[in-house]
């Protein structure tokens, strides 16, 4: 027995369907849904349909966006011999946030992990190598995240990229900015050793 009117209980689980979030975190949402004015109500609507019918893949780099080439891809100034390639859309955000990064991007939407059923074809690895082979890149940075599926997908698509004569880099991976290294553990050092540069 539900004890919550139809319409309420409905709209508690579609919110339990969203990434982390729990029952109570869905149950807040609710009736905070509730507590909004209909034009608020509308908003939001039109704005989870608007993102939902608008947004779509660039071309080039599988980003999302809403032109096509995104607007990273049409912007002159960028590098297009280099390509940095991500997991996900907010991993060029992330990337852009650091202002560092003038080249080009290359979105995956996910990697390769064979627990889950996703092998190399349902990813947007040969949407790259198409863009490499169509292209005058010299260099891709791989900047999967540091878990086993993410060094797995990097090394496959190092292992493609190497007969291109390309050069392939990967980000490095160590101890964070104000992080003591007698909390990091065994595997962490050891990628900071192996990523360590001259200063």
């Amino acid at each position: 027995m539900s004890f919550y009117a139809g319409p309420v209980a409905r709209l508690i689980e579609e919110f339990e369907k969203l990434p982390g979030i729990g029952h109570k975190t869905a149950q807040r949402l609710a009736f905070y849904v509730m507590s909004m004015s209909p034009e608020r109500v509308d908003s939001l609507a039109n704005a989870i349909r608007d993102a939902k019918e608008k947004i779509k893949h660039c071309s080039v780099c599988c980003n999302l966006t809403d032109v096509d080439p995104c607007g990273i891809c049409s912007n002159q100034s960028r590098d297009p011999s280099v390509i940095c390639v991500v997991e996900d859309p907010r991993d060029v955000v992330a990337m852009e946030k650091t202002r560092e990064f003038k080249g080009l991007y290359h979105v995956l939407h996910g990697v390769i992990s064979p627990m889950e059923g996703i092998g190399p074809d349902d990813i947007r690895i040969k949407e790259l190598l198409e863009r490499i082979k169509n292209g005058d890149v010299k260099e891709v940075i791989l900047a999967t995240n540091p878990n086993i599926e993410g060094e797995a997908t990097a090394m496959y698509i190092s292992k493609l990229l190497k007969p291109l004569g390309i050069k392939t880099t990967r980000i490095a991976h160590g101890i964070p900015v104000g992080g003591d290294l007698e909390y990091a553990d065994e595997v962490t050092l050891a990628k900071a050793l192996e990523g360590r540069r001259e200063v």
